[in-house]
């Protein structure tokens, strides 16, 4: 079977076009058309060998693809060994050929040895399938399975590491990572969206791509019901979220700034953050950027607001600042925080109203503790009623837990635990921000 297509562009064309950025992407504005029936393309993988170095290479016969995408692959000159790997996804009426050119993924894949993959819509709107039902279920049929067919067959192809597998768009790519992320939060390590939209707000039943309500913004959830929808792409599933990055301009008038507040209410829940930054800053005039979970590059979301900026927000930099985010800037994997002295689990089980949370403390230092007070954060609306095995001040907000005179110390490597009742009036997330006698925590 044919596996590749000559090659399509040479990075000399691309760094020209790259220069050209700033005055092209206005002219790119996003197009939603109603997307006509597509006949399946479930051709099985191929055994197939390498694409060709440092250009970019249409690979067919990739996997189960039933919507007809086509993949394009950059691969530089020099890989690292089990290279990370990198979906870039483009905007309506935009293709995979287009994106390479007009961003800097794949210079930045040069410099620090990943692959980028270019998926490429050939329905006639040319926007990625980020509404349907089957789009917005795990295998549930349309873009995104076409997508992981072309993780799959990198990371095959390549060897490459599983666990650095991310994901970035802009606008309709920038809602596709959204989906990505929600679809296979076991594919996908982090993603980056510019100018999107939650997962699940483009929702429709008829056939159409575009969903007015959602665009300007007036689709608005609690946080609880906006994870919820991100959970239901995955029914079942309880391993680790991806983590994500957000972009938006204060004067987008195609997919409109209220998005950007929602986007962060759902994976602020889907990580049991609350709704407070861990830091704010502005990394450059006229943007605001806030951290939650964590205040340093990885932070479990971050999210990016453009005083006065449009739709097309994208510049020249910004990929090295997703870049960094992902740690891809470095060979090898993301290095992990070391592990502090203490550990804290939680475990919630909620209804309408309330919830119940088990709560065990480890101690992973070398000196015994005798006599603990441990510090968390109550997710917004939740208010402790009782509790057992620990004392509670205050009820809400940031709170104190003290021991029971019967669980005081805690041996090295030993463990505690207590628990509490709360209500609350939709999120019924894990508290997070432990510190125990006032020393960092891990959560796990």
């Amino acid at each position: 079977m044919s596996t590749t297509v000559g090659n399509i562009a040479k990075r000399p064309l691309r760094s020209v076009l790259v220069a050209l950025l700033g005055g092209l992407l206005p002219l790119l504005a996003a197009t939603f058309l109603a997307a006509p029936s597509a006949s399946a393309r479930t051709e099985p993988p191929a055994a197939a060998p390498a694409v060709a170095a440092a250009a970019l290479t249409e690979v067919t016969n990739f996997g189960t693809n039933p919507s007809n995408l086509q993949m394009y692959v950059y691969v530089p000159d020099s890989v690292t060994t089990r290279p990370a790997v990198l979906v870039a996804v483009h905007w309506c009426t935009g293709s995979g050929p287009v994106f390479y050119s007009n961003t800097e993924y794949a210079s930045l894949a040069d410099r620090y040895g990943f692959i980028v993959i270019y998926p490429s819509v050939t329905r006639s709107s040319k926007c990625f399938d980020v509404s349907s039902p089957q789009a917005l279920t795990r295998g549930g049929g349309s873009d995104p399975v076409g997508i992981k067919s072309m993780v799959d067959w990198v990371t095959r192809t390549y060897n490459a590491d599983t666990s650095r597998v991310f994901a970035t768009g802009v606008s309709s790519g920038a809602m596709m990572t959204n989906v990505l992320l929600g679809d296979y939060p076991d594919v996908f390590a982090g993603g980056s969206a510019f100018a999107g939209v939650p997962f699940g707000c483009f929702a429709t039943t008829n056939g159409s791509e575009w969903n007015s309500d959602c665009a300007q913004g007036t689709v608005i959830h609690t946080p609880q019901e906006w994870g919820n929808l991100v959970r239901g792409a995955y029914p079942g599933y309880t391993g680790p979220r991806p983590r994500m990055q957000l972009w938006h301009g204060t004067e987008d008038d195609t997919l409109r700034y209220p998005n950007f507040g929602e986007e962060i209410k759902q994976w602020t829940n889907v990580q049991g953050l609350t709704q407070t930054p861990s830091a704010t800053d502005s990394p450059q005039s006229g943007w605001t950027r806030t951290r939650y979970g964590a205040t340093g590059d990885k932070a479990p979301v971050e999210a990016l607001s453009l005083q006065g900026v449009g739709h097309n927000l994208i510049t020249t930099g910004m990929a090295a600042r997703v870049i960094t985010f992902f740690g891809l800037d470095s060979a090898g994997p993301v290095p992990q925080p070391p592990a502090g002295p203490c550990k804290v689990a939680v475990t919630t089980n909620a209804w309408n109203t309330g919830l119940t949370a088990s709560v065990t403390i480890t101690n992973n230092s070398t000196t015994a503790v005798n006599g603990w007070k441990l510090g968390f954060t109550l997710p917004s609306g939740q208010t402790i009623t009782s509790g057992w095995s620990a004392t509670f001040a205050p009820a809400s907000g940031t709170v104190t837990a003290t021991n029971a005179t019967y669980n005081a110390a805690i041996a090295p490597g030993a463990s505690v635990g207590f628990g509490y009742q709360a209500s609350h009036t939709g999120n019924s997330a894990a508290p997070s921000g432990f510190t125990l006698n006032g020393t960092a925590c891990t959560a796990g």
